[in-house]
């Protein structure tokens, strides 16, 4: 009480009666302006109006972790509407693993109810229902707070815009033309193909796509042998001027052990793009050699091998790939498939059923890929599972095998007794050579001096 009475007296002393009732009136003011509540909030938290999840989409085929972009802070949001606080400020988000549609229109600032809008705008408009992460969603929002426009970008050069018209949105396609600029790489074998990638630069992304091209006739596990040489021509992608990507592969080299292997691009009169050699003979053989990109060779076929569970004499009818649990594993020739499916010891198992009596099969997968049915038909080269230990597996490994009308053969050596690739038809020759001959003749002027020359002899 005391001190209650020794702070009115200071404040009598010091403060002006008219002082004290104003700043009275003020403060009550503010509590009563706190305590109006705030419409919008309001709306899109009552019961009236349960909060929805929509999904965004997931990638399958690639099982490798999406790396989360960092979310646009409130602090950066409060400043983009400062900003545009004239106009409209556009809000720039990248899609996650996990995200939800609903999620990012709230760190937009918007409700519900604008995703309902803009989702029941136009049949065009459930392209929204397809989204993945690493997608861009850039928001366009009128200061007072109405959307205005939304892009959806599935990459620099490719999406959507969607534009206010009244209380719908017009959906318009985004289609823009990269320019492209030639790079050329030249690595030497001292230990692995992509270690020499990695020193000299060389997108992750081309050596695949370049063991893909050799893989008929390069085993790149065994055939490498230090001074190998290899060169990759192929285009890069810029917008603007700024660098966007790269594209596809040119040309390429590998001279394994003197023999020198060279795969030109042809693209056909009905556009579908091949590799060739520069005499014409298709790059892609009947089966690839390896169904994995990264490996090593645990276990080879053996009639005779003993087996490490049982540990008693049992032919081993395959090669096992040692790799990476989750390693992709490609069908090694087109066919049907015509089983994924778990099956005994060989846990996760996919065949396929290829023309000419050939089968081969695929074990210990940890899954399957989202396109890996029975029935559906391949194409070499195709993601059908990821590496794992399912079944009588001691560790994550693939076992492949290969066979001839039902008879089980060495998968490592039955290649070189099938038949050579198809080459371009003599009608279709000339066709072959314009397209190829400048590219062939670009490609020798980079490698001039820098590795062996192309004009060697070509052997296969």
């Amino acid at each position: 009480m005391k001190i209650l009475q020794a702070g009115r007296k200071f404040f009598e002393k010091h403060y002006p009666r008219d002082h004290l009732y104003i700043a009275g009136s003020i403060a009550s003011l503010m509590a009563l302006i706190l305590l109006i509540p705030d419409g919008k909030q309001e709306a899109g938290t009552s019961h009236g109006n349960r909060p929805i999840s929509i999904p965004v989409a997931l990638q399958e085929q690639d099982p490798s972790p999406l790396v989360q972009s960092s979310a646009v802070t409130l602090t950066e949001s409060i400043a983009t509407a400062q900003v545009g606080a004239r106009d409209s400020a556009w809000q720039n988000f990248e899609v996650a693993s996990g995200d939800t549609l609903s999620q990012i229109f709230a760190e937009a600032g918007l409700s519900d109810q604008d995703l309902f809008r803009v989702l029941n705008s136009s049949e065009e408009a459930q392209i929204l229902n397809d989204v993945y992460p690493g997608y861009q969603l850039n928001f366009r929002i009128h200061e007072q707070g109405i959307l205005d426009q939304l892009r959806v970008l599935k990459s620099p050069l490719e999406g959507y815009l969607f534009k206010r018209s009244g209380n719908n949105f017009n959906v318009e396609e985004i289609a823009k033309e990269a320019e492209l600029r030639n790079a050329f790489k030249v690595g030497e074998i001292a230990d692995s193909l992509f270690m020499a990638g990695q020193r000299e630069n060389i997108p992750a992304v081309h050596l695949i796509e370049m063991a893909n091209i050799f893989g008929g006739v390069i085993d790149f596990i065994l055939d490498p042998r230090e001074g190998d040489q290899f060169s990759i021509l192929y285009n890069e992608q810029y917008l603007d001027g700024e660098f966007i990507g790269n594209g596809e592969i040119i040309a390429t080299q590998f001279i394994n052990q003197e023999r020198i292997f060279t795969a030109i691009r042809y693209i056909n009169e009905a556009g579908e793009l091949g590799y060739y050699a520069p005499d014409g003979e298709s790059m892609r053989k009947a089966f690839l050699r390896n169904p994995l990109d990264v490996f090593r060779i645990s276990s080879n076929f053996n009639p005779r091998r003993r087996h490490p569970i049982l540990n008693t004499i049992r032919a081993h009818k395959g090669t096992d790939y040692a790799a990476p649990n989750g390693t992709p594993i490609r069908a090694t020739g087109d066919g049907r498939i015509t089983r994924a499916s778990r099956y005994g010891s060989f846990g996760n198992l996919v065949i396929v059923k290829h023309a000419g009596g050939f089968e081969t099969k695929y074990a210990h997968l940890s899954r399957f890929h989202q396109s890996t049915k029975r029935g559906n038909r391949v194409r070499q080269g195709d993601v059908i599972g990821y590496v794992g230990s399912t079944g009588g597996a001691t560790g994550p490994h693939l076992h492949y095998e290969f066979l001839v009308n039902g008879v089980h053969q060495n998968p490592r050596t039955i290649l070189d007794k099938l038949p050579k690739a198809e080459s371009i038809s003599p009608e279709e020759m000339r066709r072959f050579k314009n397209q190829t001959e400048p590219l062939l003749k670009q490609f020798e002027e980079y490698n001039n001096g820098r590795i062996i020359n192309l004009t060697k002899k070509f052997t296969n």
